[in-house]
């Protein structure tokens, strides 16, 4: 069996993950020693069960008898996922579905020919190795908080940015919801998070509008490299046609599963810091696809710039002082993620820890 055949043979497995019945035929009907159909079936059936525990919180559960187990959901994916997709959130899918569709329209209209004319000029399409310092994307940044800079896209069209600016109003008050949750499963008094993000001027609160568009050479270029997220607590309304999303889960790149009108919720490296490592940011990246673009909506609920960050008192082991997390000024943590996005989180908390 040729190492090119093996590796088909583990990729074709691999989209078999959402059928698990057609994993066993396939490889019983391929002539390989049985050592290659137990790693593949062993591989394909973990790390399915990986995608089928993704945790998925059903909010109105907190409003009834569950409320208690569905906190626990939420504590449990907070420590070992970093990663949660919520359902039932009170965002109304009409406004959600009129996001999407202005969303891609605004890409066909403004964006998809300046990216073609961008990957015909580099020559990104004929590259024969790996692209390491750049994503097959195309954005734009809206800031909400402290001040919008929403009315300096001219190329946006009226109804677009009106609902822009309603759909992230829902968002942030998600967002300030949830880190309320956060603190009742972590001790903390409530309105202990948006306090420590409030700064001077309130917090920070963005959304970056990304389209993912096919790509020709997914194996060597990535949409989004791995990295994770500086700031709080970030929101993603996703595609639920067009996958690429996936996060590290103990060593294994885990797909987050698109589900319509659902909101993904992951935890940046500022949680983090003032959970004392209780709760993690997570490496995450967004693969290309061959076929279909794919639309992401990210909004980040952020510290203020001038924010003081770090471990609440309440969660500090007193006896372990080496393992406590930095102290810092937002904006200082930023300056130096700017330049380290794409590199490991640890050596940025430690640089905050010499310069204590």
């Amino acid at each position: 069996m040729t190492n090119l055949f093996k590796l088909l043979v583990i990729n074709y497995a691999y989209l078999l993950l959402i059928n698990r019945r057609q994993i066993r035929p396939f490889l019983n009907s391929i002539n390989s020693p049985p050592i290659y159909r137990y790693l593949i079936t062993h591989l394909s059936l973990s790390l399915s069960y990986k995608m089928a525990s993704f945790p998925v919180i059903n909010m109105e559960k907190l409003n009834g008898e569950e409320r208690e187990a569905t906190m626990a959901m939420i504590n449990d994916a907070c420590e070992n996922w970093g990663f949660f997709e919520l359902v039932n959130h009170g965002i109304g899918h009409e406004i959600m579905d009129t996001v999407e569709k202005l969303t891609k329209d605004h890409y066909k209209k403004r964006m998809e020919q300046r990216f073609k004319e961008m990957v015909a000029k580099t020559g990104l399409e004929n590259v024969e190795s790996e692209i390491k310092d750049l994503d097959w994307e195309t954005t734009f940044f809206l800031r909400h908080l402290p001040l919008s800079n929403i009315s300096e896209f001219h190329d946006l069209e009226d109804e677009y940015r009106k609902v822009l600016k309603e759909f992230a109003a829902r968002l942030e008050k998600l967002a300030e919801e949830l880190l309320d949750l956060l603190c009742e499963n972590l001790g903390l008094e409530k309105g202990y998070l948006k306090k420590a993000f409030y700064g001077s001027k309130g917090p920070n609160f963005g959304t970056k509008v990304s389209n993912y568009p096919p790509c020709p050479k997914p194996d060597l270029i990535k949409g989004l490299r791995a990295h994770t997220d500086a700031g709080g607590i970030i929101l993603l309304f996703q595609d639920d046609k067009v996958s690429g999303l996936q996060l590290l889960k103990d060593g294994e790149w885990v797909d987050v599963p698109p589900m319509r009108h659902s909101i993904v919720i992951n935890l940046g490296d500022q949680l983090e810091v003032i959970t004392n490592g209780k709760y993690k940011s997570v490496l995450h990246r967004v693969i290309t696809q061959t076929d279909g673009t794919r639309m992401s909506i990210a909004s980040f609920y952020n510290p203020g710039n001038d924010a003081l960050i770090y471990p609440a008192h309440a969660l500090i082991d007193k006896e372990d002082d080496k393992n406590q997390y930095p102290k810092f000024m937002f904006e200082d943590y930023m300056n130096l993620y700017t330049r380290l996005k794409f590199e490991a989180k640890e050596p940025r908390f430690e640089a905050f820890k010499t310069t204590a």
